[in-house]
């Protein structure tokens, strides 16, 4: 027993006394980024010296004035596991190699449980060199400094390996068996989130109806608070700049156009012969709920508005000389107060004392300005920015490799897509303060049943072609095409193991500077010949190839628009297409449905074209 109170003690004496705190990410198992200087950051007590060790080198910092510390360390090489000790905390198993931030919606978060049948090799992994870190969801309509708790590091191990989502497994483990470095992969993702929720405000300043008012939510914010909670009700608390009002009254008699919670405070004074004894508090009628408190203390409530007031004053509470008693009432409509004819009085055996008459009043809460205010808030829950600012903005000092985003399902058809991704784009890059931090795209797959006819509109088509123009525009930036990968009946489809492949092949061109072909076929123009027109394709994408005998889901239109099944004949690096039932065709589309599961225009190296259409109707 004497040995188990000895270890309580020293827990607790850890616990009270453990002076700096690291955020969520700096834990056992984590992956810090090679080659590029690291920064660490924390919290401590004001004064308290920082010191870190790590790869026998020591640094030393401390907390400015809001608490907040950092160091940087220099560039580190790849390996591990590591030690590093912040003061009294020990952070084990640190790896140093490549670490990946993969956002989206649901087919990021798709977990690797559901793979296990189609890829039993999941259940015996054995890889403590790749690791994984999800971060917890948190919205929320201020940036965040720290993520949300309870998450923490897997290996890909046996016993780790479940916690993992699908993607984030495979991509890792693509890109260990092909560099041998450490893998981290960060995942920040949330299912059936749209884009604009991962972008900052500042970013979406085109999009009027996705910012905030900040000025109204700031007056809202106030407003929701009781400004007189836990404060108002204390015996010492300096009440004189308070304006005064006769007790028993109703609101609308003193002035007061409200509804809300209004604080009263009274003084009055006992006799020692009261000092500490019981009373019986008779506080009438009130409208509509209240809270009472003598010399501070907690003495009764109620909740609405028709029962007497009777609370009991425990032994113990009141005193000689002066005491206060204090109320809190809270009325839901604009005419609170206390009903007349009632008694308001302190009673024992010895004594009574008159509650009547001057009393000191201060609003807390004003509820009417909260509501006027929530209706110049009327897109406060859809707004953008939500899960930037809690998911988002607090990893914004943790170094990365690059970045992955697999989303686009949550916005089918939206007009503003291409817009919203370059400008996630830019934010990310700007926040993270790396100006050309590469990004990996996942265009959508093939998704719901097959298209009888060609069709004209295409909700998941129209996003695949903004994340195509986005790869060809922004800079340091590529796309793995998919829509041979999708299932027609399911949103989530099972095979994110050739996703992985793929989208790691554009990351050995993109981002580790391979000579390699990573794209199929890329349209570049046009020229209509007669009943045919003739599609011209960027060289040095290896060619043009059909995956089956005939190319398929090629479509073609004349000026009514209405497109119809083509035949498309590749001859050597150009595709012509044309229809019977077209005489004057005058654009062409390609894999431009939600499930063009059939479409087979791809390279030599097998590479699928991405849709395209010539047309911008």
């Amino acid at each position: 027993m004497r040995t188990v109170a000895v270890l309580l003690s020293f827990i607790m004496f850890q616990t009270v006394f453990a002076k700096v705190k690291l955020p969520a990410l700096i834990s056992d198992r984590m992956v810090l980024q090679r080659d590029i200087e690291l920064k660490l950051w924390g919290w401590a007590d004001r004064g308290e010296k920082v010191t870190i060790r790590f790869q026998g080198k020591i640094y030393q910092t401390q907390p400015g004035a809001d608490g907040k510390w950092s160091v940087i360390l220099p560039p580190q090489k790849a390996g591990g596991p590591f030690i590093m000790e912040v003061n009294e905390i020990i952070i084990r198993d640190i790896l140093i190699g490549d670490v990946w931030l993969a956002s989206g919606q649901s087919n990021m978060e798709t977990p690797i449980l559901r793979l296990v049948d189609r890829y039993p090799e999941i259940n015996v992994s054995n890889n403590h060199m790749i690791r994984y870190y999800k971060v917890p969801t948190q919205e929320s309509i201020h940036e965040q400094d720290e993520i949300a708790s309870c998450a923490k590091w897997y290996s890909a191990i046996a016993s780790d390996v479940i916690n993992w989502t699908a993607l984030a497994y495979f991509y890792a483990q693509e890109a260990y068996r092909h560099t041998g470095i450490p893998v981290g992969m960060l995942v920040s993702s949330k299912g059936g989130s749209t884009i604009q929720s991962w972008v900052d405000q500042d970013h979406l300043k085109e999009f009027p109806a996705l910012i905030v008012n900040k000025e109204a939510l700031r007056t809202m914010e106030t407003a929701a608070i009781d400004q007189g909670s836990n404060k108002w009700n204390r015996t010492d608390f300096n009440d004189r700049e308070w304006q005064t009002v006769s007790i028993p009254s109703r609101w609308n008699e003193t002035g007061l156009n409200i509804k809300g919670t209004v604080y009263y405070r009274k003084d009055f004074e006992l006799p020692a012969a009261m000092e500490g004894k019981h009373a019986k508090l008779y506080l009438g009628t009130m409208i509509d709920s209240d809270s009472v408190y003598v010399n501070g203390k907690f003495v009764g409530s109620t909740s609405y508005f028709y029962p007497p007031r009777k609370y009991d004053i425990p032994a113990g509470i009141l005193i000689a000389g002066k005491n206060n008693i204090t109320i809190r009432l809270t009325a839901n409509a604009n005419n609170g107060g206390f009903i007349e004819d009632k008694p308001y009085k302190i009673v024992n055996d010895e004594i009574e004392v008159d509650l009547k008459g001057s009393w000191k009043y201060k609003v807390g809460q004003d509820l009417e300005l909260l509501e006027q205010t929530k209706k110049q808030l009327v897109n406060l829950q859809s707004m953008g920015s939500s899960l930037y600012h809690g998911m988002i903005y607090p990893l914004r000092d943790y170094q990365v490799k690059g970045a992955i985003w697999y989303q686009g399902e949550g916005n089918a058809g939206d007009p503003n897509y291409q817009k919203y991704l370059k400008a996630l784009i830019t934010n990310w890059r700007t926040v993270l303060n790396r100006p050309e931090l590469p990004f990996l795209l996942v265009q959508l797959p093939n998704y719901s049943a097959k298209s009888v006819q060609p069709p004209f509109q295409s909700g998941w088509a129209s996003i695949r072609e903004a994340q195509l123009h986005t790869a060809l525009t922004v800079p340091q930036t590529a796309m793995a095409v998919t829509y041979d990968l999708g299932e027609w009946n399911d949103i989530h489809p099972l095979n994110k193991k050739d996703l992985a492949y793929r989208l790691f092949l554009q990351a050995r061109k993109l981002v580790y500077g391979e000579k390699l072909v990573s794209n199929g076929p890329l349209y570049k123009n046009m020229k209509i010949d007669g009943n045919q027109i003739i599609l011209f394709f960027h060289p040095g994408a290896g060619g043009l190839k059909s995956r089956e005998n005939s190319l398929k889901h090629f479509a073609i239109a004349g000026e009514d628009r209405v497109f119809v099944w083509a035949d498309a004949i590749i001859k050597d690096n150009t595709i012509i297409v044309s229809s019977q039932e077209v005489a004057n065709p005058v654009a062409v589309r390609y894999a431009w449905s939600d499930n063009p599961e059939e479409a087979n225009l791809q390279n030599k190296d097998k590479l699928l074209a991405s849709p395209f259409r010539t047309d911008q109707w």
